[in-house]
This record gives C-alpha cells, structure tokens and sequence, in this order.
C-alpha cells in the first residue's frame, strides 16, 4: 500500500479570469490556486496587474470573464461583504488603516463583518503575536512607525478569523529589518495553519518562505511552479530576479 500524502484541497481557485475598470481590461484570463495549509507567492512589478486581480477576487472591481470559487462555491458575482463573510480576508497594500482610531479601535473593525462573537480572544491573539501592538494599543494608529503598521493591518486581518489571508506588498516601504520581521510572521503564521497569499514584488523573499509561486507579468501568468523550481530557473533568474 503506498504511503503518498494526498494533496490538501483546493481552498481558492482562480480560472481563466479577465477583470479591470470599466472598459479596461487589466487581466486576462489568469488561473492559478492555492490549497489548505500553502503560502503561495503571487509575483510581479508594478503595473502587472497584481493589485487587480486581488480586487477581483475581493469583488471589488469589475469581472469581464472566468470564475473564482473559494472552498469549492462560485463566489464570482459575490459582494465584497460575503466574500469576507466567507473567510478571504484581504490586507490591501498600503495597509489602509484609520490613522485617527487608536490601534485597538483599528483591531476591533477587523470583526465588524467575521469573528465578532470571539472579539476579546481573538484580540488577546494579535496582541500575544505582536506585543509592540499590546503596548501601543491607545496610540493613535497614525502615529505609529511603517512597520508597526504594517503589524496593525495583518493583525486586523487576524480579526476576521481568515480561512485564507491574502497580503498585498506587506514589504512596501519598510527597511529590510523590517521586512525580514514580517517574513518570518507570515512563516509563523503559516506554522499555525493559515493559507496565505503573499502577493508581492520582493521575490527574492517570497520565493524563500513560499511553497509554489506564480508570475504575474502584463495581467497573464507567465511561469508557475514549486517555489524552489522557480528560484533555481536561469530563464527567470536573469529576467525577473536581476540574478
């Protein structure tokens, strides 16, 4: 009898879809998944439509054509509200958090739609995964550092009780102490059974802690595989990492 692990099932599953802003087309028919229990690298520069597909898959911008489903339901014509209601929790780039709430106000709106019913437990969770937050949880989360922000979005990510996190650039704009931090959370968190989505330019890191990853170049998928395959491709190497 063989002793082969079977594939975790597919937890997002992303077919041929085509999305944009009114009549322009940014993505085109892009597929790919991630399954339970995957950090999955979503790679690509600026302008490649990286930020786009996370808003389609939110149901925040407009679908032209393909299908989303999540934990095997259609949630392609789904609003933004069910999505989240659903577990797929978005931490746009640029954190977005409301720089006049203080940090535990901040942490509190991540309930506001799932997990409300285990608001205090799932508090005492964020601030015993980034004690710096605990401390600072009557600060005004304006006047916080980049990093300390940056800990604030995830965490109120961490509020919603996601089934799957979806973290858009979480390195922008820190210094690479900060970034290597946050890398290692995000490792951390995976440990504890969370799927993420790690869509991100930082290759060079994503591909060290992910375990596939996909590049996203002109709104198309233009290379996919193991992680390692694709840190190991001289073709990719040369033309994507500037290795």
């Amino acid at each position: 009898m063989s002793d082969a692990r079977q594939p975790e099932p597919v937890l997002l599953e992303v077919d041929g879809l085509s999305a944009g802003y009114g009549q322009i087309r940014i993505l085109d028919g892009v597929s790919f998944a991630v399954r339970t229990g995957e950090i999955v690298a979503l790679l690509g520069s600026n302008g490649a439509g990286k930020t786009t597909l996370n808003n389609a898959i939110a149901g925040t911008c407009r679908r032209f054509a393909g299908t989303v489903r999540f934990e095997g339901v259609d949630i392609s014509n789904a609003l933004p509200e069910a999505v989240v209601d659903r577990g797929l929790i978005h931490v746009p780039e640029g954190r977005k958090i409301f720089p006049n709430l203080s940090v535990q106000e901040n942490l509190e709106l991540g309930s506001y739609r799932r997990g409300r019913r285990n608001r205090a437990r799932n508090l005492e969770v964020v601030f015993d995964t980034f004690p710096r937050l605990r401390e600072r949880s009557t600060q005004y989360a304006g006047s916080l550092s980049g990093g300390e922000q940056q800990m604030l979005a995830i965490g109120r990510g961490m509020m919603s009780e996601p089934r799957l996190l979806i973290l858009d650039e979480p390195s922008l704009g820190l210094s690479p102490l900060l970034v290597e931090q946050v890398f290692e959370l995000i490792v951390a968190l995976n440990e504890r059974g969370l799927s993420v989505l790690l869509v991100e330019q930082n290759a060079v890191q994503s591909l060290e802690i992910s375990h596939r990853a996909y590049v996203l170049e002109n709104g198309r998928i233009t290379a996919s595989g193991t992680s390692r395959s694709l840190a190991d491709d001289p073709a990719l190497r040369r033309a994507y990492l500037g290795l």
